[in-house]
């Protein structure tokens, strides 16, 4: 249940089939030294293209001061067990993440406070207060996540995009762009509008071989502000889960609150 927590709050990445790549010239990387004019205005064309682009996708990125929200959370964890819950969740930008997992006839069954150095659950079926750091997210998540990091993937921007774009592929509807950060090879996929599509992580560290991909789907124009209100998505590293979120009301830029209150009856984990 705490995983179901944790993810329904997070958002990490539905397997995919890479699509295959074009390989932009050399000498974006390399000093070309051919001298020919040919090479010259195909690299410029090439990084003209990836400037545009990659802007573009800067452009559709969500900006926000708080965020609420109510979605359905479909859950398969490593074992095969499979969950369905209701959670709310709200946010403020750089500060908190509020939390509350609902499962059977709308009963809570826990609640979380995240903030940048501290991760608090009330296990309400069991009276059990957890307090853990800010590294408790990696702990189990397995990734190099943060605050901010955890805020872009629920809002739905981009993460893990390094600015070292590498390659680019052009498709009838979408265009890939592989970037190669400290951590990850990152194929990130957009539509026509620049709206993101897919994601995929693969590690670069062959001894732990993390894959991870997020697929957008369902997009609204709010307030002028687009928003993917469907996510598929699947991590595996030694074990594998998949995740479903689908949003069925949210908000940006209201007043939240975030209420938090120990009860004198549980037990502190």
């Amino acid at each position: 249940m705490m995983r179901i927590l944790f993810f329904s709050a997070t958002v990490l990445v539905a397997i995919i089939s890479c699509k295959p790549t074009k390989k932009i010239q050399t000498a974006i990387i390399h000093k070309d030294t051919t001298g020919t004019a040919t090479v010259d205005r195909a690299r410029a064309d090439s990084i003209r293209f990836l400037n545009d682009t990659y802007h573009a996708l800067m452009n559709n990125h969500i900006n926000f001061q708080t965020f609420s929200a109510k979605l359905n959370v479909d859950y398969i964890d490593a074992d095969d067990k499979k969950y369905n819950v209701n959670a709310t969740l709200r946010m403020y930008k750089d500060s908190t993440i509020w939390v509350s997992v609902n499962a059977i006839f709308g009963i809570e069954g826990l609640r979380a406070l995240i903030t940048k150095d501290s991760v608090k659950i009330l296990d309400k079926q069991n009276r059990l207060y957890t307090r853990r750091s800010i590294e408790y997210l990696q702990e189990v998540s397995a990734l190099p996540v943060d605050l901010a990091t955890l805020q872009d993937l629920v809002i739905g921007n981009a993460v893990f995009l390094d600015s070292n774009i590498v390659s680019y592929a052009k498709f009838d509807n979408s265009i890939s762009l592989l970037s190669i950060g400290r951590l990850f090879k990152n194929l990130i996929t957009v539509n026509e509008d620049n709206l993101l599509q897919r994601i995929k992580l693969d590690d670069l560290d062959e001894l732990r071989n993390r894959t991870g991909d997020l697929s957008y789907g369902d997009y609204e124009n709010k307030r002028g502000l687009n928003f993917s209100k469907t996510r598929k998505i699947t991590f595996a590293e030694k074990k594998k889960l998949d995740i479903r979120l689908e949003f069925k009301q949210y908000n940006f830029n209201e007043d939240l609150t975030f209420p938090f209150s120990i009860p004198k009856n549980y037990k502190t984990n």
